[in-house]
């Protein structure tokens, strides 16, 4: 009977705190559904637009470039890509493979202008930071190569700590051509600390040697 009293004022319990306290659980619930369901909703249209830029990828890859038409086609699939799926990371790949193909083709102003729109798509917490290093790597060097020695260093800004020997060096080479010879060499050293193969130490080391 104890028990009967007990479940009772419980259930009471409950429905008072229930009544007193409706309007705020009722609108948590709805805050909590909105956001499972806006969370599904975006999954969904993730990969849906994953498949249709998977598509357009592939049939922008197989494009005969030497060809006016096949020219024609692969420029309008690449514009479709950055225009319609910038998110997805086909586009991204598109966006490399065309920044290194116009670096090849010495196209260099269009080199830096894709390499910028990469590192501007996988910029932030949530970006791909293998893609924004690779691209603020190449935009560096393109921009060492037309002299502009303050962009080309200031893009490597952030990865002054970084554990790449390369970008210490790339770092120490503009430093290098701003006449600030301490500070290069500085950057040649940390490039050499980390260096594990014998030719890149070796280039280091000359580059130190000039220095002195």
């Amino acid at each position: 009977m104890n028990e009967v009293f007990e479940n009772n004022g419980l259930i009471t319990k409950l429905q008072s705190f229930y009544i007193n306290n409706r309007k705020l659980i009722l609108g948590a619930t709805a805050l909590f559904i909105t956001i499972i369901s806006i969370y599904l909703i975006n999954y969904q249209l993730t990969n849906k637009n994953n498949e249709e830029a998977a598509k357009i990828y592939n049939q922008w890859i197989s494009q005969e470039i030497e060809t006016d038409e096949g020219k024609l086609t692969s420029k309008k699939l690449f514009g479709e890509l950055i225009m319609n799926y910038k998110n997805s990371g086909y586009t991204q790949i598109a966006i490399l493979n065309q920044a290194s193909l116009d670096a090849s083709d010495e196209n260099f102003e269009d080199a830096i202008k894709h390499f910028s729109l990469l590192i501007e798509l996988t910029n932030g917490f949530n970006g791909n930071k293998l893609f924004n290093k690779i691209a603020r790597i190449n935009k560096s060097r393109l921009l060492y190569n037309q002299k502009n020695y303050d962009e080309a260093l200031l893009i490597l800004e952030k990865y002054k700590s970084s554990s790449d020997a390369m970008i210490h060096e790339l770092i120490g080479d503009i430093l290098n051509k701003q006449n600030k010879f301490d500070l290069a060499k500085e950057q040649y050293l940390i490039a050499k600390d980390r260096y594990i193969d014998e030719m890149s130490i070796s280039i280091v080391n000359m580059k130190i040697s000039n220095i002195d």
